[in-house]
């Protein structure tokens, strides 16, 4: 009881952070350089896995941390992998850095994040240099273009992929899907309530 509450307050306060002042204090250079691409259709993709199911494996390159696979964590630690659309775009340059406030919690239910975008590893280097330091790997899906979006169902049909959460267990079993609205961040109440779950 005392670790939900604690954790539903610690969430109150991000929240209101996040929604009273400006994205993490990030420069207007920054700013100026975020491509906003209208509002798109919420949801593009057919789901090819299901709660209750093996995750899909994945190797795959990261900015800061070498090759990263989902395997390396089975058995050790819960995983929450976030798909993001692009690089550069407003709501994702608020989501991931949103994530650096809860690193704790992260640590709380034994869980890593792993980041995925279809972009590039210089594309992801150049924007998240331009967030600042995120503690979490984020990889790269871009070549075979999408094949791990694709594998999880979540690729779209311009090439990008959905704002997809998925929360793995240590077994490596789909526990929590979340294919959101593209246009709007997933809240971190909703995540930590799944998370929660895995450690009861």
């Amino acid at each position: 009881m005392i670790r939900t509450c604690t954790a539903a307050a610690v969430i109150g306060i991000i929240m209101c952070a996040l929604y009273t002042g400006p994205a993490f204090g990030l420069s207007e250079v920054y700013k100026d350089n975020i491509y906003t691409p209208g509002n798109l259709k919420p949801t593009d993709s057919t789901l090819t896995v299901a709660v209750g199911q093996r995750a899909p494996d994945f190797t795959l390159p990261s900015v800061h941390h070498g090759m990263v696979s989902l395997g390396q964590y089975l058995g050790k630690k819960n995983v929450m992998i976030s798909f993001i659309p692009a690089a550069w775009t407003p709501v994702c340059s608020d989501q991931w850095p949103g994530y650096n406030i809860v690193q704790d919690l992260f640590d709380r239910y034994d869980a890593v994040l792993l980041g995925i975008s279809v972009d590039n590893i210089p594309t992801l280097f150049a924007w998240t240099n331009q967030m600042g330091t995120l503690w979490f790997p984020v990889l790269s899906d871009f070549w075979p273009h999408g094949k791990t979006a694709a594998a999880y169902g979540v690729l779209r049909s311009n090439g990008t992929a959905e704002r997809a959460i998925f929360i793995i267990d240590k077994k490596g079993v789909i526990r929590s899907i979340d294919i959101h609205d593209i246009n709007v961040r997933p809240p971190l109440e909703s995540i930590i309530k799944e998370l929660e779950k895995l450690n009861r």
